[in-house]
């Protein structure tokens, strides 16, 4: 190039750059149109002849490459390429450099990427005329073109006339799924597989990094159906061998970066890694996948990209299995949240802005459902309550004799026709929604960074006060929707042992337990705290409610009657197969305790 060439293109280069920095039009609100394009490309779709001219390659470079040697040199020029929920730059090298998610931010309000700075690096590694090469250290022609709405990037790499190398990506007008294909012509590629390689260090976007790190991960789903990942919570390396795989996700806790094979990958190897150290990086996440050689050959080696959020609305139309990403527990909480809790969340989120009314909305459901069941726990420890004079009675008379003092309240209950555990089976009925919902909050993305009351993002835990050090298990932060939830639990128990017959070290563990819970739960998500609050406040207006229905005198005057026919030799006192099991084990636990103090 000779000097007039470069003092031209400079001018021009400076006119643009005053031209799009301070003269070009405010651009229209954004809607689904076609991707747009922003790539050193002519009129003609070919890259002008300054930027193809190639300089020749060493001989150590030609050695190892071989006739693909003249496209190991060269400047490396980037694509921009955005639809309406992605931002793209796409290396003339053959791989992506640069993924924004549009319309998202991090924690500190900056532009969200899955992508920069060189964080995400790819290899595709082949063998080529007896060496193994890197088909993205190459330096690709860049061609643009519209198939219907979508834009078609092609990189390619001619040999000869019919000779080449070429990857292909597919940007739709909207969405997170973008296409990427690789094809070859009139190149023997050697061996059976191509291997890729990713290497993501994955970036902080939330704004605990513990529970990020809790919460990412590497998922595959396996050509027979059947999903799997590596460990969430571990940071040490996680690494596991695969066999033939239709996808691979690297997973973060709202967020998505996924690789899916039209056919599927021959096997491959992922492996996760922590530096608990490392303040900047989540987890350093690495893939290696295998390409069928003859995939490529024919035409067929077709995959797409995934980048995009973690949102059960999206995950099911994206390919088979997907929306597992979305860890919603195991059955039967998984069931619950999938067809109970998102459908109702949804319902509500379509006419209400407003995730906190949500929540409140939510646990008036939640409980009037389960109206039945807290219905007969409440009666259940009524029954208790009194018959509790009677127990204390029972106590006082057999002391230590614990055989005895199990058979004589088994007799009373039995004469009363009340069942011991009918306030608790209740309960137990409800864990499965209560462990549905310590599974559904954290993950939704529905509530991240949406504010309500004094918590700023009722995806992360809400501190009204940081501490200058760190409590064990509790951390540096005090958040209050978990100290109100706590005291209102503490309240409750408060008034179920008020009606039970719990005594001695079983009604101190019913105290320990919501404050084992508060140092659990100090760092989980605001949404999760505030709905266990709420559920609290929801219960005592119902046990007020309850109670003005339930009359302890006529219970108590049933009880009696129940008592006299059992006294009497009535058929009222036939028992239930549960007392006679129950009381058939207390029987065979007193006489292996006999036998073995003879013994």
């Amino acid at each position: 190039m000779d000097r007039n060439s470069a003092i031209g293109l400079t001018l021009i280069a400076v006119l643009l750059l005053v031209y799009f920095n301070f003269l070009a039009p405010t651009p229209a609100p954004e809607t689904a149109q076609p991707a747009q394009v922003t790539s050193p490309i002519t009129e003609n779709g070919l890259l002008s002849d300054s930027l193809v001219q190639l300089p020749k390659a060493d001989s150590t470079v030609m050695l190892q490459y071989g006739s693909l040697s003249n496209f190991t040199s060269g400047k490396e020029e980037e694509t921009t390429v955005q639809n309406s929920d992605l931002r793209l730059i796409l290396s003339n090298r053959g791989s992506l450099k640069e993924i924004q998610l549009k319309n998202f931010k991090t924690y500190w309000q900056k532009p969200l990427f899955l992508a920069k700075d060189g964080n995400n690096t790819f290899s595709l590694i082949a063998n080529y005329e007896g060496k193994e090469i890197d088909l993205y250290k190459l330096y690709y022609k860049v061609t643009s073109s519209k198939n219907a709405d979508t834009t078609l990037v092609t990189l390619t790499a001619n040999i000869g006339e019919h000779s080449y190398i070429k990857h292909i990506y597919a940007i739709p007008p909207g969405g997170y799924k973008i296409g990427y294909e690789i094809q070859t012509s009139g190149i023997q590629l050697s061996g059976k597989n191509l291997t890729y390689r990713w290497n993501n260090k994955i970036a902080l976007q939330e704004k605990a990094m513990p529970d990020s790190r809790n919460k990412t991960t590497i998922n595959y789903y396996d050509v027979d159906g059947s999903f799997s990942g590596l460990s969430e919570s571990s940071s040490d390396l996680e690494t596991d061998a695969l066999g033939p795989v239709k996808w691979i996700a690297i997973r973060q806790k709202f967020f998505i970066s996924s690789i899916i094979a039209k056919n599927s990958f021959a096997g491959g190897e992922v492996k996760t890694f922590a530096n608990v150290n490392d303040t900047s990086v989540v987890k350093d996440a690495n893939v290696e996948l295998y390409i069928p050689n003859d995939d490529v050959a024919s035409r067929k080696a077709s995959f797409q990209y995934y980048f995009g959020p973690n949102d059960y609305k999206l995950l099911s139309d994206v390919t088979n299995g997907f929306s597992r990403n979305l860890s919603l527990g195991w059955p039967p909480m998984l069931w619950i949240n999938k067809f109970v809790i998102i459908p109702i969340f949804n319902f509500l989120e379509g006419s209400i802005s407003s995730y906190g009314i949500i929540i409140v909305l939510l646990v008036l459901f939640v409980k009037l459902l389960l109206l039945p069941l807290s219905y007969k726990s409440y009666l259940g420890m009524a029954k208790m309550k009194l018959l509790k004079p009677e127990l204390d009675l029972i106590k006082e008379k057999n002391g230590e004799n614990m055989a005895q003092n199990q058979q004589d309240q088994m007799k009373l209950y039995q004469q009363a026709g009340v069942n011991p555990f009918s306030g608790c089976i209740p309960l137990l009925l409800q864990m499965p929604i209560l462990f549905a919902m310590f599974s559904f909050f954290p993950v939704s993305i529905e509530l991240r960074q949406q504010p309500f009351l004094w918590a700023e993002d009722l995806s992360t835990y809400d501190s009204i006060v940081n501490l200058p050090f760190t409590i064990p298990f509790y951390g540096s932060h005090v958040s209050l929707f978990v100290l109100l939830m706590t005291a209102s639990t503490l309240i409750y128990q408060w008034q179920n042992n008020q009606l039970s017959s719990v005594t001695g070290p079983m009604k101190s563990m019913s105290y320990l337990m919501p404050v084992f819970f508060m140092f659990i739960l100090n760092s989980f998500s605001a949404g999760l705290s505030f709905y266990y609050f709420v559920s609290n406040l929801v219960t005592f207006g119902q046990q007020a409610i309850i109670k003005r229905f339930v009359d302890e005198d006529k219970i108590k005057a049933v009880m009696e009657d129940h008592k006299k026919k059992m006294l009497a030799g009535g058929g009222a006192g036939k028992k239930s197969s549960f007392m006679s099991k129950l009381e058939q084990a207390m029987k065979a636990s007193e006489e292996a305790r006999k036998a073995s103090k003879k013994k």
